[in-house]
């Protein structure tokens, strides 16, 4: 699959040297255009729709997030390239695919590349259709504790699990259970079943989730009609359980 991609970073030099590797170590990728700043930036996104954008974090008159907040409901890829680790988790908040540091290794570029190229390979596949699961059934039971001893519930009835600090709370199709344990615990739990962290604050039931939509993180919609976010970071692991 070809990528159409965009770079915008104001350093020339900088511009110059991912442009000669994409060239150079990037099969596939078409490089529609460079901006310098984040006004031409956001105009070159607006007019090319690319699937990529190589993102630098610090320009005149704005930084990457600035750029970002003006696109809330975007369908393309970020991958930062930067010289400053501080933000990381800016950008993991932002929903990037990838954090490339200054100066650039080759190849956790084209990692990065390939990441983001099997990201969009399996979203043009599955994207507005009622998908299929891999032949994997949530059957199983697990223990909720609570005060007073412990509820056996089956794993099958869960529909998603929801962050709350330290506590979870666990949807059933007519009703809420919270659970004093964090939704790491709950993470580890179900792992040998199809449960998918597609988010910091979401465990979905693979076998509930019924189409996937693009957008700035993409999100699923359920069985039971509840629509819930899905993180870049994690779009990988989720579209792994659909064919």
């Amino acid at each position: 699959m070809e990528l159409k991609a965009i770079i915008v970073e104001d350093e020339a030099n900088s511009r110059e040297i991912l442009r000669n590797y994409l060239a150079k170590y990037c099969e596939g990728v078409i490089l529609l255009g460079e901006a310098a700043n984040i006004e031409q930036g956001l105009s070159l996104i607006q007019n090319q729709e690319p699937d990529l954008v190589f993102l630098d974090v610090e320009m005149p008159f704005g930084n990457a997030f600035d750029l970002l907040e003006k696109i809330p409901d975007r369908s393309f890829e970020t991958i930062f390239v930067t010289a400053y680790n501080q933000y990381a988790m800016d950008a993991l908040n932002h929903h990037a695919a990838y954090y490339l540091m200054k100066p650039i290794n080759i190849d956790e570029l084209v990692k990065a590349v390939e990441y983001v190229r099997a990201i969009k390979e399996k979203e043009n596949a599955l994207e507005g259709q009622v998908l299929k699961a891999r032949p994997i059934k949530a059957e199983g039971k697990i223990t909720l504790p609570q005060q007073d001893g412990f509820q056996v519930l089956e794993v099958g009835e869960i529909y998603f699990c929801k962050a709350d600090d330290n506590y979870t709370e666990i949807y059933l199709e007519k009703k809420k259970i919270v659970v004093s344990k964090t939704l790491k615990y709950f993470e580890d739990a179900l792992q040998p079943y199809p449960f998918a962290r597609i988010h910091k604050s979401y465990l979905v039931n693979v076998s509930e989730v019924v189409k996937y939509k693009k957008g700035k993180g993409g999100s699923v919609i359920l069985s039971n009609g509840k629509e819930l976010s899905v993180s870049a970071s994690k779009k990988a692991e989720l579209l792994s359980y659909f064919q």
